[in-house]
């Protein structure tokens, strides 16, 4: 291969970012934290660690944005069903296809990041989030304009489906089952949201 082919084949911008952080999150996936290293990820990535650090400065950034790159990458459409239930139903269904193991396969994969940051997995959902309105503040929104739910429900309430949803997926380490879904939803989420009425 010439000089000149090489440059043309060379990766640049967000190609060569998405390619890092693919490289990022296998890497996690199969070595968990202990073996996920700077080093390990460029190398996989077939690129230099100077590239790395232009990016991220350390290993524990490289892997918020790995985990924020596999979350976008695989984060569902808001439902409009046209009911509460319907939509509810419909994004913990289509969360737990998509989701269910991640959230296991991160918890798993990262007790020794937790321990060595002081962090949980609730710092990162909340770094992924980044003050962004989530799924279910969308669907309640639609909600309360159509007068299914009070506009003003408190943030506990309003949680309860995914706190259920992440419980028992972390838990059980697998997709939480047809019935699991039913209950959350029709057992414990609607009934709170009526008694806020």
């Amino acid at each position: 291969m010439s000089l000149q082919e090489g440059r043309a084949t060379r990766r640049r911008g967000a190609e060569l970012e998405e390619a890092i952080l693919d490289a990022a999150w296998e890497q996690l996936c199969e070595g968990g934290y202990p073996r996920f290293t700077v080093e390990a990820v460029a190398e996989r990535a077939g690129t230099s660690r100077p590239v790395l650090y232009r990016r991220w400065p350390g290993r524990g950034e490289l892997l918020m944005a790995a985990i924020q790159h596999v979350g976008e990458r695989n984060t569902p459409a808001v439902p409009d069903t046209g009911s509460l239930r319907g939509d509810m139903y419909a994004l913990l269904t289509a969360v737990n296809e998509a989701r269910a193991g991640l959230i296991a396969l991160v918890s798993a994969h990262l007790g020794a990041y937790f321990e060595e940051t002081g962090t949980s997995l609730a710092d990162v959902r909340e770094r992924y989030l980044e003050g962004r309105p989530t799924a279910t503040d969308r669907i309640l929104q639609r909600a309360a304009e159509r007068g299914e739910a009070p506009a003003d429900l408190p943030k506990r309430v309003r949680d309860t489906a995914f706190d259920l949803f992440r419980g028992e997926a972390l838990l059980t380490l697998r997709p939480l089952s047809e019935e699991s879904i039913r209950q959350i939803v029709d057992e414990v989420f609607l009934p709170l949201v009526r008694a806020y009425r």
